[in-house]
């Protein structure tokens, strides 16, 4: 397994890098910590601009180094500067031709702290990529553990593109707990002067009641080709999707898992509405599965 940790030339925060370590002490693999130089297209013969590129790469190396050098020395890490056109492309590329299992990048920097905020480059990737985008919130610290929980989103399309299974499997490899969230937001004023607050609460209560039982009757499909399957199930509600998210208790070591809208192209990761508010709070590492065969790295 390959995992791939992006870096554009000018921000270069540690915070993929740490997300890549955990996720590569729950499987073993190789991490290669790339560095994408965007160079114009189509290429020219400019003996300047050759320089200045190749410059730019010479202190990329240098800080790769520097960020290698903080990770335990256990940990099999790979260093590369690639050119491309951008960053996306650039990642995209050596996806392929490393046949990676995951890329993992870190937030916007204009995003809060300990959040997970899509930038104009991240939010790119993951409605291009044809394999898991691990995201890490801004300014991630890591911990010297590894990925011990995965929780899934479900709601929506989740079921039916497979999330659920996909998931399962993934948790065994990895011998990490299993997971599985369900997020409603319910404004406060949405039903005043038409019901009272204890109706509202019934109404919210039958829907967990629904939630759970859909998400049982998924677990009970993949039990036969998981022997070990065991999840905790839990419902997130509150005014705003912050509140939501909020309402479900976080610790380190645990890891979103959102799936692809079921409307998204086939074989690439696509945001669905939903997903994209759930990412927009997450207080934890958030890994995006396309929808095509939503299998476990």
């Amino acid at each position: 397994m390959t995992i791939i940790a992006g870096f554009s030339a000018s921000r270069q925060g540690t915070a993929p890098l740490h997300l890549a370590a955990q996720l590569a002490r729950c499987t073993g693999a190789r991490i290669v910590a790339a560095v994408i130089v965007e160079r114009p297209w189509p290429p020219r013969s400019d003996p300047v601009e050759d320089e200045y590129l190749n410059y730019i790469g010479l202190q990329a190396k240098k800080s790769l180094q520097h960020m290698a050098d903080q990770l335990p020395a256990d940990l099999d890490v790979w260093q590369i500067v690639h050119q491309a056109t951008s960053i996306p492309e650039g990642l995209t590329e050596l996806a392929a031709e490393m046949s990676a299992d995951v890329v993992v990048v870190g937030s916007s920097s204009s995003g809060l702290l300990g959040r997970v905020a899509l930038g104009s480059v991240t939010d790119r990737l993951v409605h291009t990529a044809a394999i898991p985008v691990a995201i890490a919130p801004r300014g991630y610290p890591g911990h010297p553990g590894r990925i011990d929980r995965l929780t899934v989103a479900y709601g929506g399309q989740a079921d039916a593109v497979g999330l659920v299974a996909a998931s399962a499997e993934l948790a065994q490899r990895w011998s990490t707990r299993l997971r599985i969230a369900s997020f409603t937001v319910r404004p406060v004023t949405m039903f005043s002067g038409a019901i009272e607050p204890t109706a509202e609460d019934l109404v919210v209560k039958q829907w967990a009641r629904r939630t759970h039982e859909g998400i049982v009757a998924q677990l009970e499909k993949v039990r036969s080709d998981i022997d070990t399957l065991d999840a905790e199930v839990v419902i997130g509600a509150g005014p705003t999707w912050r509140d939501a998210v909020d309402a479900v208790e976080w610790g380190v070591g645990d890891i979103l898992v959102l799936g692809s809208g079921a409307a998204g192209p086939a074989a690439q990761v696509f945001l669905g509405s939903a997903a994209a508010r759930i990412l927009r709070h997450a207080p934890v590492p958030t890994m995006i599965v396309p929808r095509r065969e939503m299998k476990a790295t």
